[in-house]
C-alpha cells in the first residue's frame, strides 16, 4: 500500500489530471506532474511541475525519483516512455494496457479475440485492401487511423456513392461498419492489483460533432442493459489486467444489443458527473486503484446530467457569463484553468443534481440555452 503522505506521479497536465489531482490532494497526497506545457491544467494545482517533451529522458529520472507510484491522465504517451519509467517505479495502468489502448487496430484485435461484441471491422494498409473491406463489410462504413483518434479525429464516414480514398489515411487504418444506434453509453470500471473489480453506474452519452456534449446518469435503459455493460466492462477489465481506471463505451443497436466502441485506461470526460453525484469519483477510486487503498463506494447520490463547457462559448479569450449557472443551487460548476478558449475545446462542465433524470436534463439543457445565446 501507498499510504497518503506519499507523492504520486502524474503523466499528462490535463483537466482529467486536475481532477485526478484535486482528489489526491485532499486524501492527503503530494501530486507531481509531467506536461509537456507549462502552467498546465493539473500543473496549476500540483505540488511540482515537471515541463518537457516526454522524449527528455534526463527529466524523467528526476521526475521519477521524485515519487512514489505513477499513473496518467492522457494515453498517448510513447509506451517506450512507460517502459523505462516502471524499471524504477510502480507504474499503473502498466504499459501493455496504454500499448493496446492507443491504437485502434490493437485495440479492436484485442476484443475480437477476447470475443467482446464489436462492429464488424478490417484493417486496411493501402486502397486495394480498403476498396475490398468496403465490399465485405458494405455502406455507410467510417474509416479511422490506427493511432490517435479521439473527439472523432481521424475519422471519414464512407457513405453509399461514395469513393473511399485511403490516402486520408496514414499507414493503416481500421474500417468499421457503420452502426445505426439507439444512443452511446459508457462505463468507468476500477481494478485494483488483487483483481478486484467495481464498476460505476452505466452513463447515457450525447455526442455533437463528435464531441461528448452531456452525459445522463442513470442512463435511461432496462436494468438488463445496464448490468450487461458493466459486467462487459467489468470483465474486460479482467482481461486486460487494468490497474487503476479502463473507460468502456459502447453502443446500443437497434436489436438492443451492445457493441463495444472504444476503450480508455484512465479517467473519462463521461465520468465526470461522479465527482458530484457518487459516493466516491472515478478520480478518487483511480487513486485508491494505483495505491493499494480499498475500493469506495461508486453508489449513486443524485440522479445527474453533465454539461461541457466548450470553447465555442469563449470570446476573445474571456468566459461567458456563468450566472446561469451559478444562479441554479442544484448545479455544479467546474473549470479546467485553461488558458486559451478555442472552438471545440473542453475548458470546464458543469453537472445538475434533480430527483429523477428527467428533470436533471430539462435543468441541464435550460442553462445550456442560456449560455449559447
Amino acid at each position: 500500500m501507498i499510504p497518503p503522505g506519499s507523492t504520486i506521479g502524474l503523466l499528462g497536465g490535463g483537466q482529467l489530471g486536475r481532477m485526478f489531482g484535486i482528489a489526491a490532494r485532499r486524501m492527503g497526497y503530494r501530486v507531481h506532474t509531467f506536461e509537456p506545457s507549462p502552467d498546465s491544467p493539473a500543473g496549476q494545482i500540483s505540488d511540482r511541475e515537471f515541463t518537457g517533451a516526454y522524449t527528455d529522458a534526463s527529466l524523467i529520472d528526476e521526475f521519477v525519483h521524485s515519487v512514489d507510484v505513477v499513473t496518467f491522465e492522457f494515453e498517448n504517451i510513447p509506451a517506450a516512455v512507460v517502459d523505462r519509467i516502471s524499471k524504477e517505479k510502480p507504474v499503473h495502468p502498466r504499459s501493455e494496457v496504454l500499448h493496446i489502448c492507443q491504437n485502434r487496430e490493437r485495440e479492436k484485435t484485442f476484443l475480437k479475440k477476447n470475443g467482446y461484441p464489436t462492429a464488424l471491422f478490417e484493417v486496411v494498409t493501402n486502397q486495394t485492401e480498403l476498396d475490398q473491406a468496403i465490399t465485405r463489410i458494405g455502406k455507410p462504413a467510417v474509416m479511422k487511423t490506427a493511432d490517435f483518434g479521439y473527439d472523432g479525429k481521424g475519422q471519414v464516414k464512407i457513405r453509399p456513392g461514395d469513393t473511399p480514398n485511403f490516402a486520408l489515411m496514414a499507414r493503416r487504418a481500421v474500417v468499421e461498419q457503420w452502426i445505426d444506434y439507439q444512443c452511446e453509453l459508457s462505463v468507468v470500471c476500477a481494478r485494483n492489483e488483487s483483481g478486484q473489480v467495481l464498476a460505476f453506474p452505466v452513463a447515457e452519452n450525447v455526442h455533437t460533432r463528435h464531441i461528448l456534449d452531456y452525459t445522463i446518469v442513470p442512463a435511461r435503459l432496462s436494468k438488463t442493459i445496464q448490468s450487461h455493460a458493466q459486467q462487459i466492462a467489468e470483465e474486460i477489465a479482467s482481461s486486460l489486467g487494468v490497474v487503476g481506471l479502463i473507460a468502456v463505451e459502447f453502443f446500443l443497436n437497434k436489436e438492443n444489443e451492445l457493441l463495444v466502441n472504444e476503450l480508455a485506461p484512465r479517467p473519462h470526460n463521461s465520468g465526470h458527473y461522479t465527482f458530484d453525484a457518487c459516493v466516491t469519483s472515478q478520480f478518487e477510486q483511480q487513486l485508491r486503484a494505483v495505491c493499494g487503498l480499498p475500493f469506495g463506494s461508486t453508489a449513486l447520490l443524485s440522479p445527474v446530467v453533465m454539461v461541457n463547457l466548450l470553447g465555442d462559448l469563449w470570446t476573445n479569450g474571456q468566459p461567458p457569463s456563468l450566472l446561469p449557472i451559478l444562479s441554479r443551487p442544484s448545479a455544479k460548476l467546474h473549470l479546467y484553468g485553461k488558458l486559451e478558449g478555442r472552438p471545440g475545446r473542453k475548458m470546464g462542465h458543469y453537472c445538475v443534481l434533480q430527483p429523477t433524470p428527467e428533470e436533471a436534463l430539462e435543468q441541464a439543457l435550460d442553462i445550456k440555452r442560456a449560455l449559447e445565446h
